[in-house]
């Protein structure tokens, strides 16, 4: 697999897209592209996972942490840790989940 992300995005005039990048057995990724001001309420996930901006400017809230989301930030996820997030303006990330708890 050889995909060029930055060729993928593709912002929404509001709310989010998203676009699968990969998946097999083991990870999934998936590109979320997120129109200013738009926003992910809290929620968890059974599984581990990474995001990595791409671009943009948001806050990420990891378990009542706010973590600023700038292109190049990567967070690590536990499984069923709550999370949210909300941007600023354009924002784009890559969300890679893993199979299995670690």
């Amino acid at each position: 697999m050889n995909k060029n992300l930055k060729k993928l995005i593709e912002y929404p005039k509001t709310g989010i897209l998203s676009k699968d990048v990969f998946k097999n057995e083991t990870i999934s990724c998936t590109l979320f592209c997120l129109a200013a001001s738009a926003e992910i309420s809290e929620h968890t996930s059974t599984r581990p996972s990474f995001v990595y901006v791409i671009e943009g400017e948001g806050i990420f809230n990891l378990a009542g942490r706010n973590i600023v989301m700038t292109s190049g930030a990567l967070i690590y996820m536990k499984e069923d840790i709550i999370h949210s997030l909300k941007v600023k303006r354009n924002t784009s990330f890559l969300l890679v989940l893993i199979a299995g708890k670690n």
